[in-house]
């Protein structure tokens, strides 16, 4: 049986990846195994082309080239480190996903819609997320935990934006989980992170029910 395929999206700093390591643990505490993972990156292919784009080279290059530059590390990551383990029964959860790319080069980048979708049929078809949270938070904390979280580190491509690019992000995250209710859940980022995990925990066993999965460790081991 497939595995369940889980996304975390949301602006800098709101703890995505946090949540994303707190859930593989909790669901490898249950006994299910688990591809932790993120984007842009998470295969040897992508990796190379996350330094591209968070180091800014590309960035002259314009929105639309950005765009075509994660669609491809989305094409190599998928085929081989996404889809593989969900074919053995694995769970994968990354931290961002295709609302990511909606987002920074759609809605607030500008890049039409039609090309974001033709993308997404390329590169992800059928492979989409059975759940997205998105975590919500105000872009100047955001900002203030991403500074505190790279120390003396230079800004990467995204995180040098200014106030109001990030102001429109979080805007536009909170649209797309106002458009796809189905798919994502929108999550207050501000309280404790312990608070926030059981929120997510309680929203995985409501809609996926871990519990039930037949694909567990000991199993694995016969």
């Amino acid at each position: 049986m497939a595995g369940k395929f889980i996304t975390f999206e949301g602006g800098e700093g709101t703890g995505k990846s946090t949540q994303a390591g707190l859930l593989a643990k909790k669901l490898s505490d249950v006994g299910i195994r688990v591809l932790l993972t993120r984007e842009p990156g998470g295969s040897p292919g992508a990796e190379i082309i996350r330094h591209v784009l968070l180091s800014g080279a590309a960035k002259r290059l314009g929105s639309d080239a950005e765009t075509l530059l994660f669609a491809a590390a989305r094409d190599d990551h998928l085929e081989t480190a996404i889809k593989p383990a969900l074919r053995s029964g694995q769970w994968a959860i990354c931290d961002r996903f295709l609302d990511s790319t909606r987002v920074y080069q759609g809605i607030v980048g500008q890049v039409g819609l039609p090309f974001i979708k033709g993308l997404e049929k390329l590169t992800v078809g059928d492979a989409k997320p059975d759940l997205t949270f998105i975590l919500d938070l105000p872009a100047e904390i955001g900002l203030a935990r991403a500074r505190g979280r790279r120390g003396e580190a230079a800004a990467d491509r995204f995180e040098g934006e200014d106030l109001a690019y990030h102001q429109a992000l979080n805007a536009a995250f909170r649209a797309v989980a106002a458009e796809e209710k189905q798919r994502c859940i929108l999550i207050n980022a501000a309280p404790s992170q312990e608070h926030i995990a059981t929120e997510i925990w309680r929203t995985v066993c409501n809609r996926l029910n871990p519990e039930a999965t037949p694909l567990r460790f000991e199993e694995i081991a016969r």
